[in-house]
């Protein structure tokens, strides 16, 4: 492609404030260095083992996609993050700063969580690898592991970290993903819904280029609407978050076996991950808007 060649149009801008609950759909955000602001801010802690609380841990957090998490008011640069309002699957409210956000969270898992603002340094989950063949190149199924993720990820692999410690970003600041890669995905298996919400991805690109167009962006610098720059890292590797209940989407493990079968990447020396969508981080913040010009530079 030639410079500043357009791919399509920002079609959706997603925040989730606290790590693996639900999040909000935006119209518009601002975009720091840090990724989209206010991302990932939050996250439970498992008090017993100091871990940070995932859905992909989908026996001792059950359901943690089915919170909702939203800002009180819209973040705004240079300012402290405002509160942020979560509603649990019972319908009741809590505000991040009440007094009383972990007993009430903690009731509903019957394990003692804490409400954090930044990942332990080293950040750890209880990662579970589902019984799908291929799904990780380790062979690793029907089985928890503990994963470490965040800056901690990449000390251990003595890399430089893409992200600052206290974190809760699993690899990268920022995802993206095309709608040809969920209508790929969907004309391979009809029988699976490939909702955007099931990726959880901060942008959502409508491109009309067939197929799996993102997989070619790697190391191309993506513009958001002229101002907002991009550097596209590595193809974003996938595990059993793609296949869990949220809202009215059920849970559907062929998700993850259509993106085995469809779209493996080899990243590494690790072997091939199923991949959908990519990770990147941000070389010019600005502001982004939903309809904005996407294009590669």
């Amino acid at each position: 492609m030639t410079a500043d060649t357009a791919v399509g149009s920002v079609a959706g801008l997603w925040r989730f404030p606290v790590k693996s609950m639900g999040g909000e759909r935006l119209e518009e955000c601002e975009v720091t260095t840090r990724g989209l602001l206010g991302d990932r801010a939050f996250a439970l802690i498992d008090v017993s083992t100091g871990r940070v609380a995932s859905a992909k841990s989908v026996k001792l957090f059950p359901g943690l996609l089915s919170f909702r998490a939203a800002y009180v008011e819209p973040p705004r640069p240079g300012r402290d993050l405002p509160p942020v309002r979560i509603t649990l699957p019972n319908g009741s409210v809590v505000a991040s700063e009440a007094g009383d956000v972990d007993r009430l969270l903690s009731a509903h898992f019957g394990r003692a969580v804490a409400l954090a603002r930044a990942a332990p340094e080293d950040f750890t989950i209880d990662m579970y690898h589902p019984d799908i063949e291929g799904a990780d190149p380790a062979g690793r199924r029907n089985t928890v592991v503990a994963q470490k993720l965040g800056s901690a990820f990449f000390s251990e692999k003595g890399l430089p970290s893409p992200v600052p410690v206290g974190s809760f970003f699993d690899l990268f600041p920022v995802s993206v993903l095309t709608t040809s890669t969920l209508a790929r995905f969907a004309k391979l298996q009809p029988e699976s819904r490939f909702d955007e919400r099931r990726f959880r991805m901060n942008v959502i690109v409508g491109a009309g280029e067939s197929g799996f167009p993102e997989n070619g962006w790697i190391g191309r610098q993506v513009v958001l609407g002229g101002t907002v720059r991009l550097r596209v890292a590595v193809p974003d590797s996938r595990c059993v978050m793609t296949t869990l209940a949220q809202d009215d989407l059920p849970d559907d493990p062929g998700v993850l076996r259509t993106l085995v079968r469809h779209n493996p990447i080899q990243i590494g020396a690790a072997g091939p991950f199923p991949c959908a969508g990519v990770y990147a981080v941000v070389e010019t913040p600005g502001t982004i808007r939903t309809g904005d010009r996407v294009a590669l530079a």
